[in-house]
């Protein structure tokens, strides 16, 4: 039997509101690779939509368990890094990955602070200017339409986009450091959504769009980015993986949308995870 890959993600834990590692660990552990969590942070909720939620910060405990990892002989293929719950937590993850990367090691970051124009609460522009810092440790990056315009020092504009914008901005983002860059939000029209993905080796661009549906929905990002980090790390290619993130988060947000379900509880991801991970099984395997 096959080995399974080891990914580490660093994400925080919300207790209410699909995102972050409670997305993370089942997407990833369906896409048959074994999911390792350092926590960042552990709220009730998650930011969006939601007044009051307590915020417990686990700072001073990351650096504490990668050192351990480390002292235990423990490696990894991958890493997957999401929303920072305080600014020095930046600063400590390009330590973690300076700990443990190889030159096979793939590194993966979704610059977690921004959307819809504006940057999430307890963010600030400092984080911008940590957070493009460590995209370039990255392999990939996952940045949104907003995180793109604030990492890129530019006004962000609202869709629809013009392929030579969005190709700008690929290039552009590719310039932090990050050989793979997959944008999304990206939009040409108001019949689609979806994201465009770069791979700077081959100068290869792809869109992968599907129908826009109306709404807000809370988490999407983070369930795109998992997705995307599983089918990487089953061996599939960029524009495919993208692709079929798009597919998987569309088809959760349209089982949603359906439901009628409170929009800041996340998306119905459970209901394709069975799919998802059987259709990379079946090809990748």
């Amino acid at each position: 039997m096959k080995k399974l890959k080891r990914l580490a993600a660093i994400h925080d834990i919300s207790g209410v509101g699909k995102c972050s590692l409670t997305v993370v660990l089942p997407i990833i552990s369906a896409a048959g690779v074994e999911c390792s969590v350092m926590p960042t942070a552990v709220l009730s909720t998650h930011t969006g939509g939601f007044e009051g939620f307590t915020f417990r910060d686990l700072t001073d405990d990351m650096l504490l368990m990668a050192e351990h990892w480390k002292k235990e002989n423990i490696c990894f293929d991958a890493f997957y890094s999401g929303y920072m719950g305080s600014l020095a937590q930046i600063d400590i993850v390009r330590n973690i990955f300076d700990m443990f990367r190889t030159p096979e090691t793939l590194i993966i970051v979704d610059p977690v602070m921004a959307d819809y124009g504006r940057l999430y609460s307890r963010f600030t522009i400092e984080h911008v200017k940590e957070m493009k810092k460590l995209c370039a440790h990255a392999n990939v990056i996952i940045p949104n339409r907003t995180e793109a315009a604030f990492m890129l020092d530019r006004e962000y504009k609202d869709c629809p986009m013009t392929e030579d914008e969005v190709n700008d901005i690929l290039h552009a983002l590719s310039g932090l450091g990050a050989r793979q860059v997959v944008l999304t939000g990206v939009c040409f029209d108001d019949a689609q959504l979806g994201a465009a993905c770069y791979d700077s080796q081959t100068g290869q661009i792809d869109y992968i769009m599907d129908k826009r549906i109306e709404g807000v929905y809370h988490g999407t990002g983070d369930v795109f980015g998992s997705f995307l980090t599983g089918a990487l790390l089953r061996g599939i290619n960029l524009a495919e993986a993208t692709r079929i993130a798009v597919r998987y988060t569309c088809e959760a947000i349209r089982l949603t949308a359906e439901d009628g379900t409170d929009p800041r509880l996340g998306v119905r991801f459970e209901t394709v995870l069975n799919d998802y991970g059987n259709g990379i099984l079946d090809m990748y395997i």
